[in-house]
């Protein structure tokens, strides 16, 4: 039987992260996997219900949670409902959160028999998850999918003078149309923080195994990103999925039972990996 626990975990600047844990009543001690989804995302976006499950059907436990400024809140989990919170996010608040969610995982009363996690970060998170690995090594093993190697790659370099003049951006959300507030602060994290948010710098660092997953399909992180990460960490195993979007083919809402084909093997992927 497949079960979901509930929690909310302390994040960053006083607020709570939503979280949930799948697993299997067979399987109940698995190695966990810990899940960073990437920038305007979260964790019940598209089919990552359906990739906890595959992944709790084939022994693990899954953990996916809510960046605590993701702008998502604990009454409205799929939408982007404060944008308030949304804009003051910075990689360093990210990364803050990703230890959190580590020291709740490994703290041993809420998740039991937890010494080391097993990591996956999508795109944004992808990066994030890149430095925290070379920061902690409660991370045994590292999967990144459509990760990005630059933060800087997250906006038009061309409006970064006037986005620091104005101390804001706004992006268009295609999916929900929303205008997505960026405020400064996301640069000023890099001028002050350059070493350790140098994500090509910090996957040389890695000494954890590491796959890196990209789609050759990927038109918002392009493939060039995966093999510069793989240039930077040659000791990196690389996989690449032919006619895998960004999203390895999951939409937003995601309204079918069966994982999309790139998906599913991006998921095979993961678990033959952790497996070893």
């Amino acid at each position: 039987m497949i079960v979901k626990q509930h929690y909310t975990i302390p994040g960053a600047k006083g607020r709570g992260m939503t979280a949930d844990i799948t697993y299997s009543t067979k399987h109940q001690y698995g190695p966990l996997v810990i899940f960073a989804h990437g920038i305007r995302g979260f964790k019940d976006w598209g089919a990552h219900n359906l990739v906890a499950q595959y992944f709790a059907e084939n022994g693990f436990r899954f953990l996916k949670f809510n960046f605590s400024h993701n702008g998502t809140t604990a009454e409205r989990l799929t939408e982007f409902a404060d944008l308030i919170a949304f804009s003051d996010n910075t990689f360093t608040i990210e990364l803050d959160d990703l230890r959190s969610v580590i020291d709740f995982a490994c703290g041993g009363s809420a998740i039991p028999r937890v010494k080391h996690v097993y990591l996956i970060g999508h795109s944004l998170g992808g990066g994030i998850s890149i430095v925290k690995t070379a920061e902690d090594k409660r991370i045994a093993k590292l999967v990144t999918m459509a990760a990005i190697s630059s933060f800087y790659n997250l906006w038009p370099k061309d409006a970064e003078k006037q986005w620091r003049l104005q101390g804001i951006m706004y992006m268009k959300n295609a999916r929900t149309g929303q205008n997505m507030p960026y405020k400064s602060s996301l640069l000023k994290d890099l001028d002050d923080n350059p070493a350790r948010l140098d994500i090509q710098l910090r996957a040389s660092e890695i000494t954890q195994p590491w796959l890196i997953v990209h789609g050759d399909a990927d038109t918002s992180v392009p493939l060039s990103h995966a093999q510069l990460l793989h240039k930077a960490q040659p000791v990196a195993s690389l996989v690449v999925i032919p006619t895998a979007d960004h999203t390895f083919n999951a939409t937003e809402p995601y309204t079918f039972t069966e994982l999309p084909a790139q998906l599913l093997a991006f998921c095979n992927a993961a678990i033959n990996f952790f497996k070893v």
